[in-house]
């Protein structure tokens, strides 16, 4: 075959490639375009490959029939289909995942993530080492023919040169034809990764801007693929939350409207409240009541644990106090009441509250509590200067459904005295140090400001347990009620 003319070799690998191009469009119908999107790359590289191999075999082919050439001499046309084959295979797979890309774009269609990772890594590696062996093989051929063809020549000092030049100008073409061909894949992959890299940067821009309504498009099999996916799951994640977000603050307005919205105007007394959630929403619950008799009622409260859950049973339990108010006589009576419908329906989730519930009447100066689990109440008198403890017997709500609370009652309060009923939230706050607010601190601020409204000494307790938290990070609800006894 070496001597065949070149116009006559490169006629007969034309029409051998012009067959197999009459076939390369039914073949793609049927093997590439069937596939998923991101099989498609390489079932067309699988292809294109195959299909210039074939080219290879049919000029082969004909040239043992034609020309009567040994099937020896075929093998460097099919080496050399073979490594044309490999470059041109590589640019169209990289122009079939191009394409698939700006699919996948324009559609915006979210496709899952590679159940199979093909890595670039390896990829590289592969088609690097590919690439090394075509080189090597074509410069061997190349040299292997020359230095026969030169050990034939005259070796007149004319012809060595002329041979020289040829042989030059042979090597200088075919690196010339393979710096081109490698270069050509490079544009060419470097396009595929220009178009990934905006895919993605293009989304995550967007995010962070609070825009979740696009996904990044899956369509290759490899890091990017994967990445991709990941990209999408955390965009899932992100609009749960926000989702879950706008729930939580939903259910933040619907609590902080179940709690009192303002102080009631009663004869006699001087009232405040507030309560302090470390989450959007909390277990702890106070309010008033108009009672029977001009009488009146506080309830302080605490839901275990804090979050939603604690919210939720939190509801369920004004509910039941709010229906029992209706036929209300007294507080023991009251909380067994409640207590039996707070425990059928709790008893299975092993959820509890505690309360304190406290009757007041100005008319007689009395107060009459029960205690259900929860922190005594204290009153200070101003004349005795000390802290007296309303304490008493009674476990928390939702525990023993048939339990019998017991009223507590205090005769004549001194005028001016003051009543703190608060959730544990308030003692146990802790500072940086790990060190808890404690009674000592809350008595302390609340007789320095004795001589204040009830607003303004609760204002000066939430300041001094703020002051005290400093950075540290509120660990339960803060709920205070602050009752003075004109």
């Amino acid at each position: 075959m070496a001597n065949l003319p070149p116009v006559n070799l490169g006629v007969i690998i034309f029409l051998s490639f012009l067959v197999v191009l009459a076939l390369r469009q039914p073949v793609e119908k049927r093997f590439v375009l069937p596939a998923p999107q991101t099989s498609r790359p390489k079932r067309q590289f699988l292809m294109d490959l195959s299909l210039c191999l074939i080219a290879g075999i049919l000029a082969m082919a004909f040239n043992k029939a034609a020309l009567g050439f040994p099937i020896s001499s075929g093998v460097k046309l099919i080496i050399g289909c073979a490594v044309f084959g490999f470059f041109l295979s590589l640019d169209t797979a990289l122009a079939r995942e191009r394409v698939g890309i700006k699919k996948a774009t324009a559609t915006a269609r979210e496709l899952p993530p590679p159940e199979r990772l093909y890595s670039m890594t390896k990829k590289f590696s592969l088609v690097a080492l590919a690439t090394t062996i075509f080189v090597s093989i074509i410069v061997i051929l190349v040299f292997s023919r020359d230095i026969a063809w030169l050990s034939q020549m005259d070796q007149s000092e004319a012809a060595l040169h002329r041979a020289q030049l040829a042989v030059a100008y042979e090597i200088s073409f075919v690196f010339l034809v393979l710096l081109a061909l490698v270069i050509n894949l490079i544009v060419s992959y470097s396009r595929n990764l220009k178009l990934l890299f905006a895919n993605e940067t293009r989304i995550l821009e967007r995010v962070s801007q609070g825009d979740l309504s696009q996904k990044v498009p899956v369509a290759t099999r490899d890091e990017f693929g994967v990445i991709a996916g990941y990209t999408n799951s955390m965009i899932d994640g992100l609009q749960h939350r926000s989702e879950l977000i706008t729930a939580l603050r939903l259910a933040e307005e619907v609590q902080q409207n179940l709690l009192p919205q303002g102080a009631p105007e009663i004869p006699g007394l001087d009232i405040a409240g507030n309560s302090i959630y470390c989450d959007e929403t909390g277990g702890d619950y106070y309010d008033y009541f108009q009672l029977p008799s001009d009488k009146f009622g506080v309830v302080v409260a605490d839901a275990s644990g804090h979050g939603v859950g604690a919210a939720m049973h939190m509801t369920t339990v004004r509910a039941f106090l709010h229906f029992g108010i209706r036929n209300y006589q007294n507080p023991a009576g009251l909380l067994s009441d409640i207590n039996y419908y707070v425990t059928r329906d709790s008893s299975a989730t092993s959820r509890f509250m505690s309360m304190f519930f406290l009757e007041i009447d100005p008319s007689a100066q009395t107060l009459r509590w029960v205690r259900a689990g929860h922190e005594p109440a204290k009153i200070f008198e101003p004349s005795r200067r000390r802290f007296e403890r309303l304490s008493g017997e009674g476990i928390a709500l939702g525990v023993i459904g048939d339990y019998t609370y017991t009223d507590y009652s205090l005769q004549r309060w001194a005028p001016g005295s003051v009543i703190l009923i608060g959730t544990d939230g308030v003692n146990e706050t802790r500072n940086d140090a790990g060190e808890m607010f404690g009674l000592n601190r809350l008595h302390q601020v609340v007789f320095n400001n004795i001589a204040e409204s009830a607003e303004a000494i609760l204002n000066s307790v939430i300041d001094a347990l703020l002051s005290f938290q400093g950075n540290a990070t509120q660990e339960d609800d803060i709920t205070l009620v602050i009752i003075k006894l004109l």
